[in-house]
């Protein structure tokens, strides 16, 4: 099983100094990958409407303040070595598809094949009417036929692509992806629809267990989603076990609390010996990368608790 953590790319943490020492110190704790996520403009993310929280609310309050994505990928790929570079996740739709298959392309070369790309609809409407040149409620038709789209330009010398979003004729992307057949693609997303992408094009499922709509935050729920995301695999006409499990937390510890609304424990809530018999019993499940949110304040103290949630529990597991 690997382990990443998340690099803070918004607010006062995200700075090419601060930035560059937490990604330096995590690859020489022996973390396997580092995750960056993926917006481009927000509202007053104080309002209510992020997914992922109990209140609604982004988890710091200055998350507008915040790096492009690819960007800061192919700067951390040229400081750092030996981690892996995990999108989490990019928001297909924001960049047009044959550019993004370029920026992704170059970034896995520059990384030296370390990057794995993490992909989503999303799910902010504000900044798709801002950023987004194709309609929101087309977000997941763009999404899936982006993504094939990539496959396509990554894979094949002189690809044609004659789609409703997309249209190219033939003409060079080069160089290629240093990862063959291409770098890997994580799924992100909870919801029905993010669960038959995964299924249909993904090499890994990559949930967040605190979806308020969609939770897969304690151990019975997540096995249910397990077990529905084989049954859509073998109906998409793959293998059931085609689709790798891999696993976000956002909050752990005392940060989470212990009931869930299903009558069950919460994952990762509670003590060190509990957060590492839920490693363990997701490892059994077969989940084969877990990544945690390390945010805090102060770099120090991020890279304090990096260090000490590796001796407490991971090397525990």
């Amino acid at each position: 099983m690997e382990f990443g953590f998340n690099l803070p790319n918004s607010g006062k943490l995200a700075t090419p100094e601060i930035m560059s020492r937490i990604s330096r110190e995590g690859e020489a704790l022996g973390y396997d990958y580092l995750t960056v996520t993926d917006h481009v403009v927000l509202p007053d993310m104080a309002e209510p409407g992020y997914p992922y929280s109990e209140s609604g609310a982004f988890y710091s309050t200055d998350s507008a303040h915040r790096h492009e994505m690819l960007t800061l990928a192919a700067y951390l790929a040229g400081i750092t070595s030996r981690l892996r570079l995990v999108l989490a996740v990019l928001v297909v739709p924001y960049r047009p598809a044959v550019l993004a298959a370029k920026q992704l392309a170059t970034i896995d070369v520059l990384s030296g094949g370390r990057l794995t790309v993490g992909i989503g609809a999303g799910w902010l409407k504000a900044e798709f009417d801002s950023a987004v040149t194709t309609p929101f409620a087309e977000r997941g038709a763009v999404t899936d036929e982006y993504v094939a789209a990539f496959r396509t330009l990554w894979t094949e010398k002189k690809p044609q692509i004659d789609g409703k979003y997309i249209h190219h004729d033939g003409l060079l992307l080069e160089p290629k992806p240093v990862q063959k057949p291409y770098p890997p693609i994580w799924v992100g997303g909870e919801s029905g629809p993010s669960m038959r992408r995964a299924a249909r094009l993904g090499d890994a499922w990559y949930p967040i267990g605190s979806n308020q709509q969609h939770l897969l935050d304690t151990l019975p729920r997540y096995e249910a989603g397990v077990a529905r995301l084989r049954q859509l695999t073998a109906a998409a006409g793959r293998d059931p076990d085609a689709v790798a499990l891999t696993y976000r937390v956002k909050r752990y510890g005392d940060a989470v609390a212990p009931n869930a609304t299903d009558g069950n424990r919460r994952l990762f809530s509670g003590t060190d010996a509990e957060l590492v018999a839920d490693v363990r019993a997701l490892r059994d499940l077969g989940v084969t990368a877990i990544d945690f949110d390390f945010e805090r304040p102060d770099p120090d103290v991020v890279i304090a608790e990096m260090r000490a949630f590796r001796e407490r529990v991971l090397a525990k597991v």
